[in-house]
């Protein structure tokens, strides 16, 4: 999947001497996250507008250098590993930069999203299942077998969470009915923490809950 059109070109990039008053200006009128510097026009980091109370406005971006975050994507980064780049440095926008270190642009977080969003995994039509397993247990290749032997196809699959050795994955297949294809899930030791909403599974426990709870309160 290209992304190299949501290029932005229109956004500033400051120069280490320039002045803090035009960075703050900057921030202040936009919502964005991060701006790129440069120094002698090759990348040097981003100031944060996190910092923004910590800057003053006769000083210049040099003074503070060592605020300066050195996090950026190449043109030819993927587009899953330009997600991956916003999400760990809790950013919406990104600086590109060229072969010579120069920055050639931004990438703008809302951009990259809705290129996602009009994936397959969104835009065709089917089931959602989210699933937990002990990391050393699960497998892709698995988690496509138990799928596919209930006739249906996968059309993507990711890792959602990761927390004490237990990964999450949601899957997306091609089917609403998903009863089967839970329940092989569970003979296979998934934790099956989504389906969808008429899997008798779900509903036997959300019963059984109810009446826990109307028990402890007596």
């Amino acid at each position: 999947m290209q992304i190299q059109n949501h290029i932005l070109n229109t956004l500033p990039v400051f120069k280490i001497d320039d002045s803090l008053e035009k960075v703050i200006s900057f921030f202040k009128d936009t919502t964005f996250s991060h701006v790129a510097v440069t120094e002698k026009g090759r990348f040097v980091g981003v100031l944060s507008e996190n910092d923004l109370e910590n800057f003053k406005i006769h000083k210049k971006i040099e003074d503070y250098r060592y605020n300066l975050d050195s996090f950026f994507v190449r043109k030819d980064t993927n587009w899953l590993d330009v997600l991956e780049k916003f999400a760990r440095n809790e950013a919406n926008l990104l600086a590109i930069l060229g072969n010579n270190e120069n920055v050639i642009g931004y990438y703008d977080l809302t951009d990259i999203v809705s290129v996602f969003i009009d994936t397959p995994f969104f835009t065709e039509p089917g089931g959602i299942i989210v699933v937990a397993k002990g990391v050393k247990d699960y497998s892709f290749s698995e988690i496509a077998q138990i799928v596919e032997s209930n006739n249906t196809k996968v059309i993507g699959a990711f890792i959602t969470e990761m927390h004490n050795d237990v990964i999450q994955v949601t899957v997306k297949v091609g089917s609403t009915n998903l009863s089967e294809i839970l329940q092989t899930f569970r003979r296979y030791n998934y934790n099956v923490l989504f389906g969808n909403n008429d899997d008798q599974f779900l509903e036997d426990l959300k019963q059984r809950s109810d009446y826990l709870d109307k028990y402890l309160n007596v």
